[in-house]
């Protein structure tokens, strides 16, 4: 009976559905982090009648029969809406208004990006993420620094003792083509793949990249109500699968007791 395997990829694709919103709603308070959103599409179909075939008395079939054999996962992919922007006071705080990644160097020397802007100073100076990781190109704030400025296009400036404004360099951001095709890895950082293509850098700002703005965090671009709207929504999509299921059972089971 095809309804008992139909019914159980139903079962496996919404309790999949469910993981995916379970890390959303994990992740509701994470700083930059992007929702994930799972995509199903429908298995292959077992061809009974083919459309536009002849029957016994020669009459074209404007239909056919046609028996579709489940649903599988076609992809999960992560929705790059940039979320509210809050306020935090603190200089070293950054935020994305518009496209665009900072880029950070991980220990390996590999590179990766994240809108996750909470950055700290090191004992260094060097500006670093919350795991440690400097931002690149390489900032590094005097020690003797009285306040910092992020200008809106990445310049980094800092009022030094007598009143003497230096400049430090500037923040570049990188963008992709398709953001969506970014290597998670965890700690709100993602890494290129072919799917995303190659990082282009560029001046905040300019060329369709979002400008920064100081002392603002991204916060999550999670919507609560949502998730658990569709949380119940797959809940109850797993439930109608499993009724299926169990109504193939006793199907089966009314035909077993026939020969009692």
């Amino acid at each position: 009976m095809r309804a008992l395997w139909t019914a159980a990829t139903g079962m496996t694709a919404q309790a999949l559905k469910v993981d995916v919103i379970s890390n959303n709603l994990a992740n509701v308070n994470t700083t930059g982090f992007k929702r994930g959103r799972a995509s199903f599409q429908d298995l292959m179909y077992q061809q009974i009648r083919a459309p536009g075939s002849q029957n016994g008395a020669g009459n074209e079939l404007p239909n056919g029969t046609q028996i579709g054999l489940g649903v599988r996962t076609a992809g999960v992919s992560r929705i790059f809406e940039e979320g509210s922007a809050q306020q935090t006071g603190n200089p070293m705080d950054m935020t994305i208004q518009g496209r665009g990644f900072f880029e950070v160097q991980l220990p390996s020397g590999d590179l990766a990006y994240s809108r996750a802007g909470s950055f700290s100073i090191d004992s260094l100076g060097q500006v670093v993420t919350q795991d440690g990781y400097p931002l690149q190109p390489s900032i590094t704030i005097p020690n003797d620094a009285l306040s910092v400025t992020i200008s809106a296009d990445g310049t980094v400036s800092a009022v030094q003792p007598g009143g003497i404004t230096s400049n430090l360099g500037q923040i570049q951001l990188s963008d992709f083509s398709n953001p969506g095709g970014l290597t998670a890895i965890g700690q709100s950082l993602f890494q290129e793949s072919q799917a995303s293509g190659s990082p282009i850098a560029g001046t905040p700002g300019s060329n369709g990249i979002g400008s920064i703005n100081q002392g603002a965090l991204e916060q999550s671009n999670v919507s609560a109500v949502d998730e658990m709207v569709n949380l119940i929504a797959a809940q109850r999509a797993y439930e109608m699968n499993s009724k299926a299921i169990q109504a193939a059972d006793e199907m089966l089971q009314a035909a077993n007791n026939i020969r009692r």
